[in-house]
């Protein structure tokens, strides 16, 4: 079979504009999926380096509280605190009794009325 060449050249129809089409979708395509992934692989090593920057600077923070005690210690034996150890705390205060006439009285019972009775007439003798 021969083949044909068209008499005026190349000509353009609507069978080679769509394919053009396509071709440039897909590109378009791949472009997009490329910079996605892109961006996704850049987040990741941000997310990296903060990460370690963090670490980095836990460590360096760390040593330097460890050298400010090593250097305080001497001080704070004289003060009488040791250096690794909290403050003593004094224990907590009791809350201060109520006043008779604020605390509410609760019915007795005849048993418990009797006994402070008892209690009351005994101080008299």
């Amino acid at each position: 079979m021969a083949v044909r060449k068209s008499p005026k050249g190349k000509q353009t129809n609507l069978r080679h504009v769509w394919l053009a089409s396509l071709g440039a979708v897909a590109v378009a395509r791949r472009g997009a999926s490329g910079a996605v992934g892109g961006a996704c692989r850049l987040r990741g090593r941000v997310a990296g380096a903060a990460e370690s920057a963090a670490a980095g600077a836990r460590n360096v923070l760390l040593e330097a509280r460890e050298r400010a005690i090593e250097a305080l210690a001497p001080v704070m034996e004289r003060v009488g605190r040791a250096p690794n150890k909290p403050a003593t705390r004094k224990p907590p205060r009791r809350a201060a009794r109520k006043p008779a006439s604020a605390r509410k009285s609760a019915p007795r019972s005849a048993a418990a009325r009797k006994q402070a009775e008892r209690r009351v007439a005994g101080r008299g003798r």
